[in-house]
């Protein structure tokens, strides 16, 4: 990508993050009139946390190393998909960006879309576990093929769609965990450690594959134009690394407080009479 196509990118990436915070901001504040408990601070900082990461990974300076740096590279990807997505989702988004739109039209039509027996059903089998699961999963070892990591590292375009498709999978993935406010489908939350669990082996597998192989991978990562002394295969075991410590981290981090939880409805009934 030239510097004039990362500058163009860039702006446009930090307009749409800043319009997206405003029209957040305006549905929160008015929801939480509402809904004081539920739509709380918390949420706030966790919505405008995950643009935030949207816009370290597309947007700023450090998404300009990607073409020299397979370990930025791979940073970008799990930034999308580890800590941006959930985190939106923690905020609550669509109810409140909804709400937050110009006019009242926007949230009476979102109110009416949720009481809608067909639309729920529909939520229903689009946030299903193992169809959020097989979308994230694919999206991590599909973009990680020699041949489509090429196409979208050599491509404007596709790489635009590259980081659309890994937000993307981010959400749905994570859909399940987080169950954002107002969920239409709920999962059992019994499962959703062995969800995440599950998640981790192909991670595991491709970040070992990067880690361990005597050859580079990708090509690309042969030009002599890079960002440090590493070499393209110390580079590559680097990003193999920090993907494998990453989504242990963020996988099995989450199942552990999720399993704790399960392990104790007293708790989680207490809680629920304060609330």
């Amino acid at each position: 990508m030239s510097s004039e196509a990362h500058y163009g990118s860039s702006l446009l990436v930090t307009l749409a993050v800043l319009v997206v915070a405003l029209v957040y901001l305006r549905g929160w504040r008015w929801l939480r009139q509402l809904f004081p408990d539920l739509l709380n601070a918390r949420r706030l900082v966790a919505f405008l946390g995950g643009l935030l990461s949207v816009w370290i990974a597309t947007g700023s300076p450090f998404a300009s190393m990607d073409h020299r740096w397979l370990t930025a590279h791979m940073a970008q990807h799990l930034l999308l998909m580890t800590v941006a997505a959930p985190l939106i989702l923690l905020g609550a988004p669509v109810i409140t960006l909804f709400h937050g739109l110009p006019g009242r039209s926007a949230g009476d039509a979102l109110d009416l879309l949720l009481q809608n027996p067909t639309v729920r059903q529909l939520s229903r089998r689009m946030t299903h576990p193992w169809l959020c699961w097989l979308v994230g999963t694919s999206a991590v070892v599909g973009w990680h093929v020699p041949a489509l990591f090429e196409l979208a590292i050599q491509s404007t375009v596709w790489h635009e769609v590259e980081y659309a498709c890994f937000f993307t999978a981010g959400l749905f993935f994570w859909w399940p965990v987080v169950q954002p406010w107002p969920g239409l489908a709920a999962s059992p939350r019994w499962g959703i450690p062995v969800y995440l669990f599950l998640a981790t082996l192909p991670c595991d597998a491709l970040s070992a594959f990067l880690a361990f192989c005597d050859r580079v991978v990708y090509p690309h990562y042969l030009s002599p134009h890079r960002l440090s002394n590493l070499s393209p295969l110390a580079d590559q075991a680097a990003a193999g690394a920090l993907m494998w410590i990453w989504v242990t981290f963020a996988y099995l981090a989450p199942a552990v407080m999720i399993t704790l939880q399960n392990l104790s409805p007293q708790r989680g009934a207490l809680n629920a009479e304060v609330l």
